[in-house]
């Protein structure tokens, strides 16, 4: 809300009429199975849009990481796009939908009935699976954002709907959301250029609605800004509430949420956003806000604004606590000094203007926050964006006040409260089921963006996307920041790089840029993992980047083995002119993203090595990579196999405690296999798969440096006449393909089975280096299989052979009880590493009534989950073939092994 100067009690509990309205509307809007047939649409007329859910069901090749949601009696003029129109900024959040097709996924039915799951999606209705796109544009720029609109199609479904080219030429029945005054004032300019009505939504439900689904639902959205450190929080749902939202828009609104919907605006302010760049502009002539905010950057306000130190002879007012740098008075040394406007300098002037105004609103909300009692303040809106000065000035006045007991919050998204609120408006959206785990955030390379016009190629077109960044190559233009969200002056910052300054020959971002929103991925399939022994204090990274030389160290480890993995990409597409230049894009994308990271680590939010490996395989799948390591896998698979039988028939010949010992040493041998490492990478070049594995298997001389393998080995075999209880359910997590898989993790799966233990086999979800997939394992166990009577009844049991789902779909599940089954269950990642508070939900309901855990390889086990604690037996199982992790994690050299066991806690 644009704020007012008297503080206001303006109560609000949306529990009200609303959901008998929307019955009565619902009534008039489905009376029947609907379609998406142009008559049917002529029989809404005046209705608000709803999402039509009959039919519903789960679109999309099931590889894929975030399936979608196949709607096929969702009506064509329901738009999924909601804006925010406030006196300065225009915020549009929008929704895209993916292009899958329809498949029958037979493995997931089967491992459900093997293992008694059940679909446990307790919704009344089903979540779009999609993305959410945020969006700013200058509200005197009005007809920018109309074009975009219009170009996109937003408006209606987006460009990416599939009924697109069979719509009605006429948009007189589309709705579309917006809050904000903005929304009556240029209601009448949407209907004449865009043929659409404007559904307009209370501005304070809305920011509430997207505050509270922020906080609730993306990790690491809220952070704290002193002193240039950025902290991220987390913030607990269960003790969210009260807290105090001081939203900063033109003027500045202070609101008290207790819950979701029952809040009260308990104080405001006229001085803010639109009084700095007001007053800005007419005292420094600056064109644009942004303009004026790169201005105080090489400001000294101590040349306006009059200090402590200017009264008291450059000394400290120390009885009051009162430095000699605070400011007395604001612009207050222009008073004596006879001086006119020019001779002032417009730098100074910015810095002196945005601390006036920042310390101002940081007082009156730790004022407002002691007056209620409230312990959390959030900050929001499109004053801050960003801007490290800003957000540090808000918090010093927070501290100083409050004597260190108050800490200032901001908020990623901070600018998108009000135009996510509305967003969530729309009827049975499922955002507000939505929870942390089910979101995932990217940062592709997008459109470019200038002055409004949209230059850049559409997010479907990669030829016309590679092209453009070809352009920017051969102007010998450095590429550093990937920014989604952040436009240079001018600019609506669409999403994508920025046109370099004219003072600079790099593409880089603005004081905006700071923070950049990225693209929000609803994954309704994805789950925290049961078996954390506390989801709330778990953290997955091992190594932490917020040590600089660590930060240094691996974006050098990654840039190094960039060269290599771009000819693997190439190569695997048969190295086409096409796949070339793919290539080259990809490995500009990555390094761009590198160098932005480089420049502001937190950029995209907390940072942690899986963050950055995650982000180079996104990196490869936008430039349609899918698995760049394919061919090699199938290599050394078929390699692998070729020589298990042997090895089989070597384990057993051994007694039970020598074979035990052999099949781990098995396993951490066969983990040498890892293309991420260019240590191993340089092995390969000096022998075969089966060489490099008997060579590893030779070294392996305990005492490992990690070594609890006697320890896992009373837990398996006892001692004396004991016999331990054999573990009911085991959770494998695989690594890489040929070797690993085959020689070390299958062989142990098997020694499980014949102790009466089911197994799940994980497999990643997409691929990532030359880790297995989920979708591959079933073939390498089949034929794992053909040499082992056991391999063949557990693959059976569980579905896993192709005959034995055919003959054993009708047959009830008792038949098969007596024997220990084995099933593939997908992991919901595409990374070689895993972040257990987001797991597919297959894998979660596997996870039901397992008790034993293995962790597998340096992603799964040294880089993730080191230190994470789980509610059942685990064993991390890794060779390091890295020298600076083997140093920092087990104090020892590459090579070197990690039998970690860890009973339940």
């Amino acid at each position: 809300m644009e704020g007012e100067g008297n503080p206001t009690n303006q109560k609000k509990d949306t529990n009200n009429n609303k959901e008998r309205e929307i019955e009565e509307e619902r009534e008039v809007a489905f009376p029947s199975a609907l379609s998406a047939s142009s008559n049917s649409m002529m029989n809404r007329l005046s209705c608000r849009p709803q999402i039509d859910l009959t039919g519903a069901a789960i679109q999309g090749n099931f590889e894929e990481r975030d399936p979608s949601i196949l709607l096929p009696n969702q009506s064509d003029d329901i738009s999924h796009l909601a804006l925010d129109i406030g006196g300065s900024l225009i915020k549009l959040v929008y929704f895209s939908r993916h292009e899958d097709h329809l498949t029958d996924d037979k493995r997931k039915r089967s491992t459900q009935k093997r293992l008694g799951l059940s679909n446990r999606n307790s919704r009344s209705y089903p979540i779009l699976g999609g993305r959410l796109h945020f969006v700013k544009f200058e509200t005197g720029k009005l007809n920018d954002c109309l074009d975009f609109i219009s170009t996109k199609q937003l408006h209606m479904g987006g460009i990416d709907s599939p009924s697109l080219s069979s719509r009605s030429s006429t948009n007189e029945n589309v709705i579309i959301k917006a809050t904000g005054g903005g929304a009556y004032k240029f209601a009448d300019v949407f209907k004449d250029r865009l043929g659409v009505s404007i559904d307009k939504e209370d501005e304070m439900d809305c920011l509430v609605a997207g505050a509270n689904f922020l906080l609730k639902a993306i990790r690491h959205e809220a952070f704290t800004h002193m002193e240039g450190q950025k902290e991220f929080v987390q913030i607990d749902h269960n003790d969210l509430f009260p807290y105090l939202l001081v939203n900063i828009g033109s003027g500045v609104s202070m609101i008290k949420v207790d819950g979701d919907g029952k809040f009260e605006r308990v104080s405001g302010t006229n001085v803010g956003g639109g009084t700095y760049w007001g007053l800005g502009r007419l005292l420094t002539k600056c064109k644009s806000f942004d303009e004026l905010l790169e201005l105080s950057q090489r400001g000294d306000n101590s040349n306006v604004d009059m200090l402590v130190g200017d009264i008291y002879g450059g000394v400290d007012y120390s009885k009051i606590g009162l430095s000699a740098l605070t400011i007395a008075s604001s612009f207050g040394k222009t008073i004596s000094e006879n001086k006119e406007l020019s001779d002032y300098r417009p730098e100074d002037i910015s810095l002196s203007l945005l601390r006036m105004i920042s310390y101002n609103i940081g007082q009156i909300s730790y004022l407002n926050a002691l007056r209620y009692g409230l312990k959390r303040i959030f900050f929001g809106g499109f004053f801050i964006r960003g801007h490290a000065y800003t957000m540090d000035t808000i918090s010093f006045a927070v501290h100083f006040w409050s004597k260190g007991q108050a800490q200032a919050m901001f908020l990623r998204h901070e600018g998108f409260l009000g135009a996510l609120g509305a967003f969530m408006s729309y009827e049975k959206h499922g955002l507000d089921d939505l929870m942390a785990h089910q979101l995932v955030e990217r940062f592709p390379m997008g459109d470019l963006c200038v002055d409004g016009k949209i230059d850049g190629p559409p997010l479907v077109d990669l030829n016309e996307k590679i092209s453009w960044m070809e352009k920017f190559v051969q102007k010998g233009i450095e590429i550093i920041a990937p920014v989604p969200m952040a436009p240079p002056p001018g600019t609506t910052g669409v999403g994508g790089f920025e046109r370099p300054y004219s003072r600079g020959g790099t593409l880089r971002s603005d004081a905006s840029a700071a923070l950049n929103i990225g693209v929000l991925h609803l994954v309704p399939t994805l789950d925290v993992f049961p078996l954390l022994a506390d989801p709330k204090t778990y953290e997955p990274n091992t190594i932490d980047l917020a040590d600089r030389s660590e930060l240094e160290y691996w974006f050098t480890v990654l840039s190094e083995h960039l060269p290599d993995l771009v000819d693997k990409a190439v190569a695997s597409e048969g190295g086409t002119d096409d796949a070339q230049r793919r290539g080259a894009a990809f490995a500009r994308a990555f390094s761009a993203h590198l160098r932005r990271l480089m420049e502001e680590p937190a950029a995209y939010g907390k940072l942690g090595l899986a963050n950055l490996l995650e982000l180079r395989e996104e990196c490869l799948r936008e430039f349609q990579f899918v698995d760049a390591y394919f061919s090699i896998k199938q290599r050394e698979n078929e390699a692998s196999l070729a020589v298990l039988p042997d090895l089989l028939m070597e384990l057993d010949s051994m007694a039970e405690d020598a074979r035990l010992l052999a099949l781990i040493e098995g396993v951490l041998a066969a983990n040498i296999f890892d293309w991420g490492s260019r240590a191993c990478v340089d092995l390969y070049h000096k022998g075969t798969i089966i060489e490099i594995y008997r060579m590893s298997r030779k070294k392996m001389h305990r005492p490992w440096r990690v070594d609890d393998f006697d320890a896992f080995n009373k837990r398996m075999l006892g001692s004396g006449d004991k016999k331990p209880q054999p573990h009911k359910r085991a959770l494998l997590f695989v690594d890489n393909s040929g070797a690993d898989v085959v020689l070390g993790m299958l062989p142990l799966a098997r020694e499980l089975l014949r102790r009466g233990t089911e197994v799940v086999l994980v497999g990643n979800s997409l691929p990532a280096l030359n880790d297995v997939t989920a979708m591959e394992l079933p073939e390498i166990v089949a034929e794992a299989a053909k040499y082992c009577d056991t391999l063949r009844k557990a693959a059976e049991a569980g579905g896993l052979l192709m005959d034995a789902m055919v003959n054993i779909q009708d047959s009830s599940v008792d038949n098969v009880a007596s024997v220990p089954l084995m099933v593939v269950v997908e992991n919901g990642c595409g990374s070689p590493c895993i972040d257990f508070h987001q797991v597919s939900s297959e894998l979660a309901a596997a996870a039901k009534d397992a008790d034993l855990i293995i962790l597998e390889g340096m992603g799964r086990a040294l880089h993730t989950n080191f230190n994470a604690r789980f509610k059942c037996d685990t064993l991390k199982l890794a060779m390091v073939k890295n020298q600076r992790l083997a140093e920092k994690l087990i104090k020892g050299n590459i090579y070197d092994c990690v039998c970690r066991f860890e009973p339940s806690c």
